[in-house]
């Protein structure tokens, strides 16, 4: 019964403080499933707050799975322009397109089907089937992630493995409001279980929270590695112009529009102009001007003045940035 009492507490707790998000709506069941897929997609490495207009204009933009897989990349592309992490959008499509042609359609009720589509993994199909079909999962995020540690008193680091946690989970129970109660949990760590400062007197679970028993909320990180790299990026300009490429060589930001770079390795007298941290790599970045536009494969020109004309990554656009104001 201890389960079931967590469980209705906070549920209890959601339906009275729940935020209005555009992917909560009211709507038919494909739709439903539409919203779960791309909010999901979207909300990948992504907090709610920023996700929440891209949303909109997508699904205005693209209201649907059929619409999804035949939209022009371009399209996309600028739909998800500064959202980053680009590999998202693409898969998105691709799932898209492989849900019409494999499922008649319909988004795949379950895990191992999800699983097999590309950019889902463990997580979001977790997420998907939760959320989207009601089926009794819980899924895995940093907000239902901390809000376990700190009811737990979760501390060391055997404590806090993913596998670990997978098992620990079990302590919330289960609900059939399946869907609800996955985003009750993901809520209550979002705008009540905080990283900083939790506001454990409107917690619905309080009374039985070990961090608070403890008055210690400091959570234990597994912390990466962050990789030092070197770049030199190449400038070319003529006319108020920026020459750019694709970028077919890095592995970050594949095949969207950056300046010409190259990877430098472990360089002596390494002055940096700027620093950028992709992930677990810390970019160094040394400029330098170039006259002759040299010969690249697909390059083009931008305008400096007209940015917002062109469907660049964020990475590029605060380079250029950087450019006009030094």
């Amino acid at each position: 019964m201890k389960e079931q009492l967590i469980t209705k507490k906070i549920l209890n707790w959601y339906d009275l403080n729940k935020r209005s998000l555009p992917w909560r709506k009211n709507v038919t069941l494909q739709k439903r499933h539409y919203f779960t897929l791309v909010s999901e997609f979207m909300l990948q490495q992504t907090q709610v707050a920023t996700v929440i207009p891209y949303f909109n204009r997508f699904i205005k933009e693209i209201p649907n799975l059929k619409n999804l897989s035949k939209v022009n990349n371009k399209k996309l592309m600028k739909l998800w322009e500064g959202l980053g992490y680009y590999s998202r959008a693409r898969n998105l499509k691709k799932t898209a397109q492989a849900i019409i042609k494999n499922y008649n359609g319909k988004l795949p009720s379950n895990l191992e089907d999800l699983l097999s589509l590309p950019g889902i993994g463990n997580y979001t199909a977790s997420a998907i089937l939760a959320i989207g079909f009601n089926k009794p999962y819980i899924p895995l995020d940093g907000n239902i992630e901390r809000v376990l540690k700190r009811y737990l008193y979760l501390k060391k680091v055997t404590d806090i493995q993913k596998e670990n946690l997978i098992k620990k989970k079990s302590i919330f129970g289960i609900s059939s409001r399946s869907s609800d109660y996955a985003q009750a949990l993901m809520e209550l760590g979002a705008l009540v279980c905080k990283p900083t400062n939790p506001l454990c007197n409107q917690c619905p679970i309080s009374n039985k929270c070990k961090s608070l028993q403890k008055k210690n909320f400091n959570l234990t990180k597994i912390t990466k590695k962050n990789i030092d790299k070197y770049f030199l990026l190449k400038v070319y300009k003529k006319d108020q112009r920026y020459l750019l490429i694709k970028n077919t060589k890095f592995n970050f930001l594949k095949n969207l529009t950056i300046f010409p770079m190259e990877e430098l390795s472990k360089p002596k007298n390494f002055n940096e102009n700027l620093n950028f941290k992709l992930s677990n790599m810390n970019m160094n970045i040394k400029i330098q001007y170039f006259r002759n536009s040299g010969k690249f494969q697909s390059p083009y020109w931008i305008d400096e003045k007209k940015l917002d004309n062109y469907m660049l990554p964020t990475f590029t656009k605060k380079i250029v940035k950087y450019l006009e104001k030094n």
